[in-house]
């Protein structure tokens, strides 16, 4: 079964001080275009990547290989409706954010932090 993986961009792409918040869109592409090439590091099997985007990062559009959803409201409360819609399906979020990280295990979620998709890690 193809693994959901549900990516909380703005929490990947903060988590490294790159000058990323002078150009957040930007930067959301580059982790799109990454994700697109390399997919996620480690994992075995066929995954659906969904990279969901918020505030400034929102108009990154879709690109083979990653959906990209833009928040209307809260990131955390799209990536949480992703999650809960996945029940039954093998669903990995990658997130540092402890409340997100607590909201999407209820509905059986796997985690990692944001190194599993840096390619730094």
């Amino acid at each position: 079964m193809t693994t959901l993986v549900i990516i909380d961009a703005a929490n990947v792409v903060g988590s490294v001080p790159d000058g990323w918040w002078r150009d957040r869109r930007g930067a959301a592409e580059r982790l799109r275009d990454r994700l697109a090439v390399d997919g996620i590091p480690g994992r075995e099997g066929p995954v659906e990547i969904v990279l969901v985007v918020e505030g400034a990062a929102r108009g990154v559009e879709s690109v083979p290989g990653v959906r990209v959803e833009a928040a209307p409201g809260s990131g955390d409360d799209r990536i949480t409706e992703l999650a809960a819609a996945a029940a039954g399906r093998p669903c990995l979020v990658v997130t540092a954010d402890r409340e997100l990280r607590r909201r999407v295990g209820e509905f059986g979620a796997e985690v990692v932090g944001p190194r599993a998709v840096r390619g730094d890690s």
